[in-house]
């Protein structure tokens, strides 16, 4: 059919949904490109594809010396030799990831081996990338031969820009998407989310499948549409899309029996049989359609997850051992050693998974008690000072039980000297359990349009190099990451919107503007409770309330004692 099909099996391809359209792509600025990937202009034109490819990659900044095809012609004797490629080892960076065949004839699968391998033996840092046999995979449907292919697939995997990465390439960086995706699943799809924490044993594991859903699961079609808008928009595409897939799981599957007895394995074959349901044009508008952090934003998540996973020594996937991964919602809860005067085992593993990924690794902490340390709102502060997040629970003495998740130290107050000022980050929340669970998160994370990202644009990129970066060297110089949802990152309409946290010898706020979420006095005796503009709450209890017993609980890092 064109210069381009050497690898591929006409076959098993639908050329119904090719048009031989001799298009060409003349434009250079970034928004209309992104808006003729998104439309898939160039997707039923192989030909054209393959060229807009080339073009797009050819733009990514890479190292200086950065293999090129030629560099594959001279090495693949050395290293394949005459020996049948599929005989040969893989390389432990792919962990043993699906090697998919995309409509790839004979020559074209043996070829995917073939290029892995060569990459391995040119880049000997990489130690962790499972997308990497999807990359080629589908690389190789718009290459004229293997090592067109391979020089296609290093300028993606040596881009030298330190802000931005394309594809994961180490334990770390991986792994810390896969909570960075769990954290985007909990403020997004709650609903699914619900679900997942209902079924599953461990939460995390379940989202760790995510690159494996998109560079595995999902078919050809379907990823070739992906990777069209992912080579001009970037990393968090890929987000977009998992968490699209997600909530056509839970649409399509909400009410059903699960059919296998893993809903890890009931997602896989959703996601695989996805022409049954979602045509990839919906899937795309889905995700689009989601209205996510800015780029930046994502960015402070993902760093704050590695930086989180270094402290704890993961760096590396284990061998031998379970993975180390997050503590799941039923083990960082213990039903032998957790005690609480306000929760049950139960309803604790409920809060545990609305936190942050990062903070999940840990286990609950009792710092203060009223019942122990009496109702004193100097003592609430001074166990509760140094911990950073902290948990309130509050039972009034009608049985209510509600509570705040606060991403702050309480020592943060006194930067206000003696005046009562507001402090804290966008992913504090407030919540009640008794008469009904409800959880009321920063407004703005449901209602975007209530502000603009203070940071540049996220769409001012050159085509290929807006992408999500990790572990790149924070600017400032104090080396304090700044917090992520930060308020100062957004035009807020008003500083009502982030009203999170504030106390004073006299009282401790909770949420604030025309109303506050929480109020309660210097003897944590009596309390009140209404709509506020940050959180955008219903009561969380009666308006006016007594304590029965408060407490305040921490995160015990348990992998370091």
């Amino acid at each position: 059919m064109d210069e381009y099909n050497r690898f591929v099996d006409w076959d098993k391809m639908d050329v119904t949904v090719q048009s031989q359209d001799a298009k060409e792509l003349t434009c250079t600025e970034f928004q209309e490109l992104k808006q003729l990937a998104r439309q898939g202009y160039w997707a039923k034109n192989h030909s054209l594809r393959a060229k807009v490819y080339h073009r797009l990659i050819s733009n990514i900044p890479c190292r200086t010396v950065t293999p090129d095809a030629n560099v594959y012609r001279d090495i693949i004797v050395k290293i394949v030799g005459k020996r049948n490629s599929s005989s040969l080892p893989l390389p432990e960076f792919v962990d043993n990831s699906l090697v998919p065949t995309y409509c790839l004839n004979a020559e074209g699968i043996g070829a995917v081996r073939k290029i892995i391998l060569c990459i391995a033996n040119q880049f000997p840092d990489i130690s962790f990338c499972p997308a990497l046999p999807s990359v080629i995979a589908l690389l190789l449907h718009y290459s004229r031969d293997e090592a067109e292919c391979f020089e296609q697939v290093c300028r993606i995997l040596a881009c030298n820009d330190p802000s931005k990465r394309l594809i994961d390439q180490t334990f770390l960086a991986f792994e810390s998407s896969c909570m960075t995706f769990g954290d985007l699943v909990n403020k997004y799809c709650q609903a699914a989310h619900k679900l997942m924490v209902a079924v599953s044993e461990d939460v995390l594991e379940v989202y760790s499948d995510w690159q494996r859903w998109l560079f595995g699961e999902l078919p050809m079609v379907y990823v070739a549409r992906v990777f069209d808008v992912f080579l001009v928009e970037g990393y968090k595409v890929l987000y977009r899309v998992a968490l699209a897939l997600l909530k056509f799981f839970h649409k399509v599957r909400a009410g059903q029996p699960m059919e296998s007895d893993s809903i890890q394995q009931d997602i896989r074959a959703f996601v695989r049989d996805i022409a049954k349901s979602v045509s990839p044009e919906r899937l795309l508008e889905k995700a689009f359609a989601i209205r996510l952090f800015s780029r930046k934003e994502i960015q402070l998540l993902q760093m704050a997850n590695e930086k989180a996973l270094q402290q704890k020594g993961i760096t590396v996937k284990q061998k031998s051992v379970a993975s180390p991964k997050r503590q799941n919602v039923h083990l960082a809860v213990h039903a032998e050693n957790f005690k609480s005067e306000i929760v049950s085992v139960k309803e604790m593993r409920d809060i545990w998974s609305w936190i942050p990924e990062r903070f999940a690794l840990c286990q609950p902490l009792l710092l203060f008690t009223t019942l122990e340390h009496g109702c004193s709102l100097s003592r609430f502060y001074s166990h509760s000072e140094g911990h950073e997040p902290t948990l309130l629970l509050i039972k009034t003495t009608a049985k209510e039980v509600c509570g705040a998740y606060l991403s702050t130290d309480w020592s943060e107050r006194r930067r206000g000297g003696n005046k009562l000022s507001f402090f804290g980050t966008g992913e504090c929340f407030v919540f009640r359990l008794q008469p009904e669970v409800e959880r009321y998160e920063w407004v703005i994370i449901k209602h975007p349009e209530l502000a603009t990202a203070g940071s540049e644009p996220e769409n001012h990129a050159s085509p290929a190099s807006s992408t999500l970066s990790s572990g790149s060297v924070p600017s400032d110089p104090s080396d304090r990451l700044s917090p992520f949802l930060s308020a100062r990152h957004f035009n807020l309409p008003s500083k009502t919107a982030s009203m999170f946290m504030a106390g004073s010898s006299e009282c401790i706020i909770i949420g604030g503007g025309d109303g506050q979420a929480l109020y309660l006095d210097a003897d944590l005796n009596h309390g009140r409770t209404s709509h506020c503009n940050t959180f955008n709450n219903q009561p969380l209890c009666s308006e006016s309330f007594q304590i029965s017993v408060l407490e305040v609980w921490g995160f015990r890092d348990t992998m370091n004692g």
